[in-house]
């Protein structure tokens, strides 16, 4: 019997509204849900590794494989010399097998991927109010004044994108309450349950950090 095709997830979000975190504990909630590892130009940074945080690539590599047709979707982020892109060769494969996989990329990302996949779950993460993300930059510590107000100017233009995006979910001081609520999202779009929720086994736990 033919393997039914997967289907591919979008996460996006303005810088400082807690996407990682968000996508941290679905992985870790639902075993069904494969991610995608971007690429990028810039060096690792400590702690990193290749091919498990990103696939860490040359810039001339890089240059090489975009023109090559190999990125399903790749940019600049915030103006950068760097570049990041998500390969053809971590999403095909994968939806041909029948396994869903998850993005997380920005809003320029996400319309290039939708004229490949126009049948992708896009999900918008937002907070309930833009100074929400200021606030989370600030207590960050580690933007300069020039990086705060780039990423605050890019964040304004991708909040004002959202309604690309099937299914907008607030992200404000409870990522628990937005990881349940993508998770039904994904569980209506037809994503298999875990199996300790089939036998009604506990709840799975979800990652604050």
């Amino acid at each position: 019997m033919a393997t039914s095709p997967g289907k591919l997830v979008v996460i996006s979000g303005p810088s400082g509204v807690g996407k990682t975190t968000i996508l941290r504990s679905l992985l870790a909630d639902l075993p069904h849900l494969l991610p995608s590892i971007s690429a990028t130009t810039r060096p690792p940074r400590a702690g990193e590794r290749d091919g498990v945080d990103y696939h860490f690539i040359p810039q001339e590599e890089f240059d090489r494989r975009r023109d090559a047709g190999e990125f399903l979707e790749c940019c600049r982020v915030y103006g950068r010399q760097h570049w990041y892109g998500t390969l053809l060769a971590e999403v095909a494969p994968r939806l041909a097998a029948g396994s869903w996989v998850v993005l997380e990329i920005d809003v320029e990302g996400t319309l290039s991927v939708l004229q490949k996949y126009p049948e992708a779950v896009t999900i918008f993460v937002e907070p309930s109010h833009p100074d929400q993300l200021r606030q989370r930059l600030l207590g960050r510590g580690t933007e300069s004044p020039e990086a705060m107000a780039r990423r605050l100017e890019v964040a304004h233009r991708e909040l004002l994108q959202s309604h690309h995006y099937t299914h907008r979910v607030v992200n404000d001081d409870d990522p628990v309450a937005a990881v349940a609520k993508i998770e039904q999202i994904l569980f209506a779009a037809g994503l298999a349950r875990p199996a300790a929720a089939l036998t009604g086994g506990p709840a799975p736990q979800h990652s604050q950090t």
